[in-house]
């Protein structure tokens, strides 16, 4: 049995994303085969033809199905997400799929205001994640699997103008401060 076939099952099997850490972990090998069974997955799963794709996303991977059926599932799964999302959770969602991982102060210094309730209500609808960053001593936020999900997407590559707005130079000084440091 093929190493990509074994990840394939495991993620059928627990229909969640999964660090390559913990797959390696679990197949007792290095995270590097993880990477390359990954990426052969990839080729094998995410065409037009195939009605499962493979997601992989700030360090984990998922099974989820093919984007261009998103329409044809809609009809079948209702997905409810409450009211719909405020100017600010979308701003403060958008300036995080385009520019995240970023800490809290970064989005706050972007937006111009706090973001500690925003923050929190796209986490309780699971469309970021929060994990720790240890070069930045706090936590950062990154959209999560549901968010590209819910666009039909398989990376933040995939938004429309992504190069353009990612490595926007005003931000980027922004960020960096009066020291230069990013």
């Amino acid at each position: 049995m093929s190493f990509p076939s074994k990840i394939e099952g495991i993620l059928f099997a627990t229909a969640k994303p999964l660090s390559y850490r913990k797959l390696a972990e679990t197949l007792e090998v290095s995270e590097e085969v993880v990477k390359e069974a990954v990426e052969a997955l990839k080729a094998a799963r995410n065409r037009e033809d195939s009605g499962i794709h493979l997601l992989d996303q700030n360090g984990g991977v998922q099974l989820v199905t093919n984007p261009l059926h998103n329409d044809l599932l809609g009809q079948f799964v209702k997905v409810d997400l409450g009211r719909e999302l405020t100017r600010p959770s979308l701003e403060t969602l958008t300036i995080i799929a385009y520019r995240g991982p970023l800490t809290k102060p970064e989005i706050e210094l972007i937006r111009g205001v706090n973001c500690s309730l925003i923050l929190r209500n796209l986490l309780m609808r699971d469309l970021i994640i929060e994990k720790m960053d240890k070069e930045k001593l706090q936590p950062v936020y990154a959209v999560s699997h549901t968010f590209l999900r819910h666009l039909g997407l398989t990376s933040v590559r995939d938004l429309p103008e992504y190069e353009s707005f990612s490595e926007n130079d005003d931000i980027a000084r922004l960020l960096a401060g009066p020291t230069g440091d990013v």
